[in-house]
């Protein structure tokens, strides 16, 4: 068996084993980030029937990615990287996901963009959940702002996209997140 694929086994084993020790009966998505990997690194995961697959660079995804997309339909790509507006048309060629908005300015360049390729993307709200300078994403207080323009362009916003800061408790900051996104999304 390739490695890929026995790490992919060791961490569903390790998922499913803390869900039912919480006794939660449903499984979370499991997107491999393979940016920075060889399309052959990553095949026999493709192979064992893994469909979800994270990359943060647009160019990268087109090399990497276009090919293997037009025999396997089924594979869903996620940008999970910072998106820059002039790179939103490509983007929008290669991925079924973007995790990364983070602007109105942004959100209206995929709602053009979207209607020009007669796209409907499954998209991400990205949060700086702590405020964190070295992080990209919109501010706390900006979330329900962002989702209404959003939901006004017809944005197909399904979620939230946020990091909490290391070596802190993340359920302080998911616990707010969620009192100011109740029935927003």
């Amino acid at each position: 068996m390739h490695n890929s694929v026995q790490k992919y086994k060791d961490i569903i084993s390790a998922i499913d084993k803390k869900l039912e020790e919480q006794k939660i009966n449903s499984s979370p998505k499991v997107i491999a980030v393979s940016k920075t990997f060889k399309l052959d690194k990553i095949l026999p995961l493709i192979e064992y029937g893994h469909l979800d697959y994270g990359e943060n660079k647009v160019q990268e995804a087109i090399d990497k990615w276009s090919e293997i997309k037009l025999k396997k339909k089924n594979i869903k790509l996620h940008l999970i990287g910072k998106l820059q507006t002039n790179k939103v048309k490509h983007a929008l060629k290669i991925f079924d996901y973007i995790h990364s908005v983070d602007s109105m300015k942004l959100a209206k360049k995929i709602a053009d963009e979207q209607n020009k390729q007669n796209k409907n993307l499954k998209l991400f709200i990205q949060v700086n959940i702590g405020d964190e300078e070295q992080k990209s994403g919109i501010k706390v207080d900006q979330i329900k702002d962002l989702i209404i323009f959003s939901k006004q362009l017809s944005l197909n916003i399904i979620g939230l996209m946020c990091i909490p800061p290391v070596n802190e408790d993340p359920d302080k900051y998911f616990d707010e997140i969620k009192i100011r996104v109740i029935n927003l999304i």
